[in-house]
């Protein structure tokens, strides 16, 4: 059976995550009903990474096997118009290696976290970004998040439902920038790794806008780390603003030859 690699972009205010479940809508759930129509017999697909409830894509990737030989822009176009109205969308398809996985091929993943500084509420971008009514000093956060990459056991910024092996992971990139946005000054966090525990990121952000906030000082993020204790960790932040932006292979499956 021929393996289709899919890069696939969705809104996940409308969805319970991108796991399929039995009495909730998901992105897995909703990509798989519009295969089923070109393939009945279809499986299970597989991802790149599980976002949780709310969180967003720009850029993740899955991967399906496939009864009959596609070309890879049909099948994009096919499923785009079968996932119809749900806030999913094939930016791409491209024809892989039986042996391809879009989880265990992968050799790194990027998130993107928006924070809209303001005191009105947001509108065009409500669901799709953190809003928060206070200043933020970006400058003590970048400094804090610097402190963050590296090699460490990130336990203090893990789920207590992560069911990752080991808490250590290699953090490539955790960098902070302000955006001047037609609705207010943006913060953008982006951090980059091979691989992530589960709620890591909104842990990293919630902590780091203790940061910005004042409450904390950067030696505390160094010091909640070293204490690899998840009591240690700040408030979670909310999964409006977080993008799962890309993954990346050894060989990109959607450059064009």
């Amino acid at each position: 059976m021929p393996r289709y690699a899919l890069l696939i972009e969705y809104h996940g205010g409308p969805f319970s995550g991108w796991q399929r479940q039995d009495h909730a809508p998901s992105v897995q759930g909703a990509v798989e009903t519009a295969l089923r129509v070109l393939d009945p017999d279809v499986g299970s697909i597989a991802a790149a990474g599980r976002t949780d409830a709310g969180v967003h894509a720009l850029g993740q990737v899955a991967h399906c096997d496939l009864a009959r030989d596609w070309d890879p822009f049909r099948l994009s176009e096919a499923l785009n118009h079968h996932l119809k109205p749900a806030p999913v969308a094939i930016r791409a398809a491209a024809r892989v290696a039986p042996d391809w996985h879009a989880r265990f091929s992968a050799t790194e993943r990027g998130y993107l976290y928006r924070i809209v500084q303001r005191r009105a509420p947001l509108t065009h971008d409500a669901g799709l970004a953190w809003r928060i009514p206070h200043a933020l000093d970006a400058g003590a956060m970048a400094e804090a998040a610097a402190l963050l990459v590296g090699r460490h056991d990130f336990t203090t910024f893990r789920s207590s439902m992560c069911q990752a092996e080991s808490p250590v992971k290699t953090l490539d990139e955790a960098t902070v920038t302000v955006e001047d946005t037609f609705h207010g000054p943006e913060i953008r966090l982006r951090f980059r790794a091979r691989s992530f525990l589960h709620n890591q990121v909104r842990s990293f952000v919630g902590t780091l806008e203790r940061v910005g906030a004042g409450r904390w000082r950067p030696e505390d993020v160094a010091a909640a780390l070293a204490a690899r204790d998840r009591a240690r960790c700040g408030p979670v932040a909310p999964p409006d603003g977080l993008y799962l932006t890309h993954v990346r292979y050894g060989q990109d499956p959607f450059e064009s030859p």
